[in-house]
């Protein structure tokens, strides 16, 4: 790729995962002054309203079936908002480089000499189980955590998730995006003996006021989600600090 001339920088800014209040200080202050906001399709409306009123905003998100950029397009449309504008914040929902394709832009970005710079953001992974009661790591049940994609199980390609190392490489399992391939994902633990009882949890719309949780077994998730319709996006936590869910579900923070 050929190197741009560049007037301006590109901050890939992590939104976090919904609530405004997990957005971090150098996030919001860059969205005040941002000449443009190319943002992703979770980001909240209140996270939205806190850019620039002046800044051009540019919907580049994706969902399951619906592409408003693809992402070769959202990598140019980068490097072109950065040769005529200061400030372009690319707004990702969670942490950019926590399954967010940050990785790939700051590529893209880098290769066309435009400056870059990444700006964390608390991921879901971590937050949804939190506002549900859930600590991921706890001395009586958990020392080690595992985060892993369940997307890379669609039949298109051949996945790259080695599930049989995953269902025992830590106590607890987060998988992110893996509502839609559930029954094989289940499957694949379970066959490599995780044991069916295992509590698993699936966290809708995590740190968000309309936030749900679905708690079940290995076993008994696949027929629970069919029962109840729930659907993506969600973030699942597998492993026995799932059962701490009952005890600390109260002590949610307070979303507004």
């Amino acid at each position: 790729m050929n190197e741009q001339k560049c007037l301006g920088k590109v901050y890939l800014v992590g939104a976090g995962p919904g609530d405004p209040g997990l957005l971090t200080v150098r996030g919001k202050t860059l969205l005040e002054c941002a000449d443009v906001v190319v943002y992703d399709a979770l980001i909240s409306p209140q996270i939205l309203e806190i850019a620039n009123p002046r800044a051009e905003r540019i919907n580049a998100g994706k969902r399951r079936g619906r592409h408003s950029l693809l992402q070769a397009e959202t990598n140019q449309l980068l490097i072109e908002k950065a040769q005529t504008h200061a400030i372009v914040v690319r707004l990702k929902g969670g942490d950019p480089f926590v399954f967010g394709r940050g990785g790939e832009e700051m590529g893209d970005l880098v290769a066309a000499g435009v400056p870059v710079e990444v700006v964390p953001g608390v991921t879901s992974g971590i937050a949804a189980p939190a506002y549900a009661g859930i600590p991921l790591t706890h001395r009586e049940y958990s020392s080690s955590v595992t985060f892993v994609t369940g997307h890379e199980s669609a039949g298109k390609y051949r996945p790259q998730v080695n599930w049989q190392a995953i269902a025992h490489a830590s106590e607890t399992i987060v998988i992110y995006m893996g509502i839609h391939n559930l029954p094989t994902i289940m499957r694949e633990l379970t066959a490599a003996g995780r044991s069916p009882s295992t509590p698993i949890a699936l966290i809708r719309w995590g740190t968000r006021p309309d936030q749900e949780e679905l708690i079940a077994t290995l076993g008994t998730i696949v027929e629970r989600v069919r029962e109840t319709g729930f659907e993506a996006p969600a973030i699942a936590v597998i492993g026995d600090v799932v059962n701490l869910h009952e005890r600390f579900a109260h002590c949610r923070p307070l979303v507004i």
